[in-house]
């Protein structure tokens, strides 16, 4: 099976699973669990209010994925100057 014929396979397998379930329930526990990486993250030490706690948790995973989209808006930039160069390389050579 190729790389696209698995993911292809997963994709459907997840659809599957999600027409006979409640996605918001069959997720709950690993959004807990990744939110918690940034509880921990803010509040090492548990010595924040809770509901400080999840303020902060809250900015740290915003700021995390802000970070994520910025690298790859750069890295999508980057791309297509690269496509540029070698367009106008090529047009150039001929």
């Amino acid at each position: 099976m190729t790389a696209a014929q698995r993911r292809m396979r997963a994709r459907a397998a997840a659809h599957a699973r999600w027409a006979k379930e409640d996605g918001v329930e069959g997720t709950a526990k690993a959004r807990a669990a990744f939110m918690s990486k940034f509880e921990q993250q803010v509040d090492p030490d548990g010595v924040l209010p809770e509901e400080e706690r999840q303020r902060r948790a809250t900015a740290a995973r915003k700021a995390h994925f802000t970070t994520l989209a910025l690298k790859s808006s750069q890295a999508r930039s980057e791309r297509a100057a690269q496509r540029k160069a070698r367009y106008a390389n090529r047009t150039r050579s001929n």
